[in-house]
């Protein structure tokens, strides 16, 4: 019993030395917003700004942090959103990403997405040859010819294992 005893009294302690973090925009005692200016520092980030409103026909949605995230979008009754977000890198570069989401999917745009190589000439010169030359309506023929009606395929055999006595 006070083997238990001390068991649980160690983990009482332990959690109660664990150093508790500030829920979201709350302030923590020691910690001010400039603290954690846009450096990157993500330890001591806080919410500078947020907003958030939901409305019969569509949505705005912004959230700014004290380290340099930032983050907006805005969308309609029809399900189309449009935002964006930034961020500062390590280095310190500010990264940008903007977006459309609707019925053609999710486009983003920014200078630091890939961008695929370009089509090949002789690859556009063949497109367009197959656009203007359409495949000509083959006739309806069966992929095989037909056996004759006297043939008869072979029987399947079954190999049953032998009874082992």
């Amino acid at each position: 019993m006070f083997k238990y005893l001390i068991f649980f009294a160690a983990i009482g302690l332990s959690v109660a030395v664990i150093p508790r973090r500030p829920f979201y925009g709350q302030s923590s005692g020691g910690h001010s917003s400039s603290s954690s200016r846009a450096s990157g520092d993500e330890r001591n980030a806080e919410i500078k700004s947020m907003h958030s409103e939901v409305r019969a026909d569509g949505f705005d949605y912004a959230l700014e942090t004290s380290n340099g995230i930032k983050s907006t979008r805005s969308g309609d009754a029809n399900g189309n959103i449009q935002g964006g977000f930034q961020w500062i890198s390590p280095d310190g570069q500010q990264m940008q990403i903007s977006y459309v989401a609707d019925e053609n999917g999710y486009q983003p745009k920014g200078d630091l997405l890939p961008t695929p190589p370009p089509i090949p000439d002789a690859i556009l010169r063949a497109l367009e040859y197959i656009r203007t030359h359409p495949p000509k309506e083959e006739s309806k023929r069966p992929l095989r010819p037909s056996a004759p009606s006297s043939y008869t395929p072979p029987k399947r055999t079954t190999i049953r294992p032998r009874p082992r006595y």
